[in-house]
Order: structure tokens, then C-alpha cells, then sequence
């Protein structure tokens, strides 16, 4: 049943309400009555959500990478800074455009061109993955109706609630007793160390997100280019079957040719020796009769 479902929302929306109908129908014949009104039950997505199923179905190894690189960066968003995040900002920016265009490469291969706006919405989807763990848990369950909207806090350079002046965060002022100046100075220092390691985490997952990009368009261009010399050696193909049908057209009007010719051909022969025969025939008649007239002779 969960197959049949995920089945249908990479269905494109046009062809959604029939084909559910067709797996309602075939569920309800198999006995599934439960099954049949869940079916029935499944909302049609819009075209961004339906893309967004359509790119985690059929790129599951991509998508998992880019839900792996959003946890890296919600962790390093809540312990990093306003610069530090800025870091990381570009490179999400291309993650995401460049999934974005993969959804839209897959859907217009499945017959439908994303419009600006559906897009923007697809885009939007996927940055609120990277932002929201509740979009990222509901983009993985390969099933959205609509698109996502990202949080409006997580934003790219701006500061995380977590090292906003006054919360409980914020470090310790200088004590005048020196050791509380030294426990103030080794808790900024494991902190300092603590967001280094979570920035060089989210850096090395979004590079990896990025290589990982650069594959997949590297593989994608070997496959349109072997699809290219396939094609290529099809029309080939067809350029030499059509010469050997041609061929074959011409031996069968010359083998009806001499078939033809072969019935006259027969039929003369036919005649020739029925004229031969007559001959033989009238011969030995005159031999015989010369035979007589002699022995009568004599």
C-alpha cells in the first residue's frame, strides 16, 4: 500500500485523479475496502510539491546527501554567528538552485515545464528542508500536497536566537577575581572550539553536496551524450534498412519478372513440344506408309 501511494504522488497532477481512481478501483476489487478509501483519501499535489516528490523518488541517493547537509546546518545555525553562517550562505544558495533545476530537468522530462513561479515555490520547498526539520521530515516521506514555506528566522547572515544580546548565551562578564577570568576564558574558548568543529561539519557537507552535484550533471552529461551517438546510430540504422527494403522491393519485382518470364517461357515449350510430337507422329505415319507402298510394290 505505501508503495502504491508513493506511486501515485510522482504522478504528474494532470494524469493524479485518474490514476488514483484506476489503484482505488484495482484495491477495491482485491478487497481492500481500507485500502480503496485511502486511496480515494490522497490529495492532488500542486506542481512544485508533485516535483519535489518527483526529484526525492527518483534521486534518493541526492536527497538524502541534502537532508543530511540541512541537520549540519540547523546545528551549525544554532551555535554559530552572524558571519560565521555567512560563510556558509553562497553554498547553500547553489545546493539549492541547482537541486531546484534537477527537479525541473525531471519534471519537464516527465512532460511538464515548471513556470517561474512554480519554481520559486519548488525552491522555496527546498530551502525550508534545509531550514525546518518538520519540512524536512515531510519532503522525506515523499508525499506534499503543497509547497513549503522556510522559516521566517532562518535566515543567511542574520543572527542566531541562541547569540542574540541578553539571552543566557551570552558570555559571562570579566570577573575581577582571576579565576573566575580563567573559567570565563576556557568556557569561551571550548565554545569557540565547539562552533569551529560544527562550521567545518556544515562546510564539508555542503562541499560534499556540491561534489556530489558536479557527479551527478558529469554522469548526466556522459548519459545525453551516449543518448546522442544512440540516436545517431539509429537513424543509420534506418537509412540502411530503408536501402536494403529498397533493394529487397527491386529483387522482388525481378524475381516476378522472371517468374513471368519463366510461365511464357514454359508455355512455349509446352507448345514446341506438342508441335514435335505431331511431327514425330506424321513421320512415322509417312514411314509407315512407304513401308507398305514398297513391300506392295514388290
Amino acid at each position: 500500500m505505501e508503495a502504491v501511494l508513493d506511486e501515485l504522488y510522482t504522478t504528474p497532477p494532470a494524469d493524479f485523479v485518474a490514476r488514483r481512481e484506476t489503484l482505488a478501483v484495482a484495491a477495491k476489487t482485491a478487497g481492500g475496502l481500507d485500502n480503496a478509501r485511502r486511496i480515494r483519501a490522497a490529495r492532488r499535489p500542486t506542481l512544485a510539491a508533485w516535483a519535489a516528490n518527483l526529484l526525492l523518488r527518483t534521486q534518493p541517493e541526492e536527497s538524502r546527501h541534502f537532508l543530511e547537509l540541512g541537520r549540519a546546518l540547523r546545528e551549525a545555525y544554532k551555535a554559530l554567528d552572524a558571519d560565521v553562517l555567512k560563510d556558509l550562505s553562497a553554498q547553500r544558495r547553489r545546493v539549492v538552485s541547482a537541486l531546484s533545476r534537477q527537479a525541473a530537468q525531471l519534471a519537464s522530462e516527465a512532460g511538464h515545464q515548471l513556470s517561474q513561479p512554480v519554481q520559486q515555490d519548488l525552491e522555496a520547498t527546498l530551502r525550508a528542508v534545509l531550514a525546518d526539520p518538520d519540512a524536512a521530515d515531510q519532503w522525506a516521506g515523499g508525499r506534499l500536497v503543497n509547497a513549503l514555506t522556510p522559516p521566517s528566522e532562518f535566515h543567511p547572515g542574520s543572527a542566531p536566537a541562541a547569540e542574540k544580546p541578553g539571552t543566557c548565551n551570552r558570555p559571562a562578564p570579566p570577573s575581577p577575581s582571576a579565576s573566575r577570568r580563567r573559567a570565563s576564558n576556557d568556557e569561551l574558548a571550548e565554545r569557540r572550539r565547539a562552533r569551529q568543529e560544527q562550521l567545518a561539519r556544515a562546510r564539508e557537507a555542503a562541499e560534499a553536496a556540491e561534489q556530489r552535484l558536479r557527479d551527478e550533471r558529469a554522469r548526466q552529461a556522459d548519459v545525453d551524450a551516449e543518448l546522442q551517438r544512440a540516436r545517431e546510430r539509429t537513424e543509420q540504422a534506418r537509412r540502411r534498412m530503408s536501402a536494403i527494403e529498397e533493394q529487397l522491393r527491386q529483387a522482388r519485382e525481378e524475381c516476378r519478372q522472371a517468374e513471368h518470364e519463366q510461365q511464357e517461357a514454359e508455355a512455349h515449350s509446352r507448345s514446341a513440344a506438342e508441335v514435335v510430337a505431331q511431327a514425330e507422329r506424321a513421320a512415322h505415319e509417312t514411314t509407315q506408309q512407304l513401308r507398305r507402298m514398297t513391300r506392295g510394290a514388290t
